[in-house]
């Protein structure tokens, strides 16, 4: 089923549009909430993702945060700037990178599911816990149609 066509397409009105201003405002809104750990959304998702053994390698990071793997890659250099990660070569396969939280970096990534969720719920205050199921429930099923 086609929901639009040029006659109804109003940009500002579009799926697109509403999806990308929603992330920006949520994102906006977590950057800030971490500003004093020095660290950004983008940069908070590659901490927990290694931190819960999501991914170990930039490529797996790429793939599951959606991130390219020239964007992934200034990342990391950031977090290891910052002395949150370490890089390591593979010691079977040379040409895989894997990476680790440092102290730091674990310090850090313990700290988020403190930080993050106020700034959620916040942004969820007039969601019934029937919307909210349902909103996931929908951004599941639009996500799942790649």
């Amino acid at each position: 089923m086609n929901h639009y066509n040029k006659r109804n397409f109003i940009l500002t009105q579009s799926v697109g549009f509403t999806l990308a201003k929603a992330r920006n405002l949520v994102t906006a809104e977590i950057d800030a909430a971490l500003k004093e750990h020095d660290i950004t959304s983008q940069q908070m998702g590659i901490l927990l993702s290694l931190q819960r053994a999501m991914a170990s390698t930039p490529f797996e990071l790429s793939t599951l945060l959606g991130i390219d793997t020239g964007l992934m890659t200034r990342v990391l250099d950031k977090l290891e700037d910052k002395g949150l990660l370490a890089r390591s070569r593979s010691g079977e396969d040379r040409r895989i990178v894997n990476l680790n939280l440092t102290e730091k970096g674990s310090r850090l990534a313990e700290q988020i599911p403190e930080i993050v969720p106020p700034v959620l719920n916040a942004r969820l205050t007039h969601f019934s816990r029937e919307e909210f199921t349902e909103f996931l429930r929908l951004l599941n099923k639009f996500i799942a149609s790649e």
